[in-house]
């Protein structure tokens, strides 16, 4: 009897999974996987595609926090330059921040402007965060019926006036609704008091501005966080972790049974305080990247798990708010722009630390799909969609951000050397994709 046919078969001599690396033929049919067989097993395929040997067969990057700032901020990042980034970089999967675009997405006839905004635009499948500010605790329940991911919330300025920060007391009203709905909140977690209290300096000196976003202000915030969810039982995401201080805090919270994810992002497993130049203001972002045997600490809370993803915090803006002719860190606007180099900036910072592709397929795709509900990605498994991102590990290349494809060419990666090249993105089966491939869809939470 005949086999039934394929769509695609990717035959690869290494494909990556969260938990090692095998030869395989993936199957797909329909943009979906329908099977796993041995490397060189008959397929009736349509189309087939064999992996070079010096390449491997990853799944689909998803990037679980990126800033895309469209409408109200276009100029800064919108859905088509930052989902073409995306995908150049083997993501495939984006959730979308509710700020720093405006309105911010904290109803849902501002949730709904955000789709309009993305309406036709996309290279990559995108998925929506909701915002959780002072006063729309009503608001959740429904955001949350219309598929966004959970809430985002700031314990101090957010940097964008139109979207307030909690106190303590409203992040424990919001986390008895967000213990209601089983939603999560994911939290950019530093105090503002303390951070009202630490020196404010300016000026063009890097250590000026590490000292007045101390990491007590995060240490503070995080354990204050972890006491909320522990006492209301909700689901709690600490965003962007720089302090390895408060990683103590955050395993023994983990141990008692709080129900809390951690991510940390590139710049901040990749650079240093000690190697940022005075002036250079596209190193800014909040909370800073601190000095590097912090930076160490951080490798070590992932690699044992206690930091559970990686995430870009892809946070652009345009040219003239990083103030660079001035170099003035107070004034400048905080936030890398990196979403298309997340796999080579960890590959290649992690080769220090001796770590593996799977731990990057776990850290990158696996967890972060898993832990917020974004079904059917993540990983190359059976009944998932077909989306890999084919890389040359060992090719090595120098970052010049002018070839970038996000809007606004500023970034503290240029001219870093890296390792690591995506060759080739595939989103639910699609393997003609160009940057100008307009085939991604709107995602809702599982």
């Amino acid at each position: 009897m005949e086999t039934q046919k394929v769509d695609l078969v990717i035959r690869a001599k290494r494909t990556v999974f969260p938990d090692g690396i095998r030869p395989c033929a993936v199957c797909v049919s329909d943009g979906v996987i329908d099977g796993i067989d041995e490397f060189d097993a008959p397929v009736n395929a349509v189309k087939e595609i064999i992996v070079p040997d010096d390449q491997v067969l990853m799944p689909g990057l998803v990037d679980s926090h990126v800033h895309i700032n469209e409408p109200g901020r276009t100029e800064w990042e919108g859905y088509e330059s930052a989902t073409r980034a995306a995908l150049a970089g083997g993501i495939t999967t984006v959730l979308d921040m509710p700020l720093n675009s405006n309105p911010p997405t904290t109803t849902l006839e501002n949730l709904n402007v955000k789709r309009v905004a993305a309406e036709g635009q996309l290279s990559v499948d995108v998925g929506f965060w909701g915002g959780a500010v002072p006063g729309n605790v009503p608001d959740l329940e429904t955001l949350w019926e219309h598929g966004v991911y959970g809430f985002k919330c700031f314990t101090a300025h957010s940097g964008i006036d139109e979207y307030g920060y909690l106190t303590y007391e409203q992040i424990k009203e919001t986390l008895e609704e967000i213990a209601r709905l089983d939603a999560v909140l994911i939290v950019h977690a530093e105090d503002s008091e303390i951070l009202a209290q630490a020196p404010q300096i300016g000026g063009q000196k890097y250590q000026d501005y590490l000292n007045s976003r101390p990491r007590s202000a995060e240490n503070t915030a995080i354990h204050n966080l972890l006491e909320l969810a522990k006492e209301t039982g909700a689901r709690v995401h600490i965003l962007h972790l720089s302090s390895s201080e408060a990683i103590d805090d955050i395993k023994r919270a983990k141990a008692e049974g709080v129900r809390v994810t951690v991510e940390t992002c590139p710049h901040y497993l990749t650079f240093a305080s000690e190697e940022v130049p005075d002036g250079a203001t596209q190193y800014k972002c909040a909370p800073p990247i601190r000095e590097d045997e912090n930076r160490k600490k951080l490798w070590q809370g992932l690699i044992d798990g206690t930091i559970d993803h990686i995430a870009s915090d892809h946070s652009p803006c345009t040219a003239d708010l990083k103030h660079l002719e001035i170099g003035d860190f107070a004034q400048a606007w905080g936030g890398v722009s990196s979403v298309q180099l997340g796999f080579s900036a960890i590959w290649t910072a992690g080769k220090q630390f001796d770590i593996e592709l799977q731990d990057i397929a776990r850290w990158f795709a696996a967890n972060p799909a898993r832990n917020f509900g974004i079904a059917h990605k993540g990983e190359i498994a059976v009944g998932n969609d077909a989306d890999f991102a084919i890389i040359a590990p060992d090719e090595t290349f120098t970052v010049k951000v002018a070839e970038l494809e996000h809007k606004n060419k500023i970034s503290p990666y240029d001219g870093r050397e890296m390792r690591g090249v995506v060759k080739q993105t595939i989103l639910r089966g699609n393997t003609e994709l160009t940057r100008d491939s307009k085939v991604g869809t709107e995602l809702f939470h599982a």
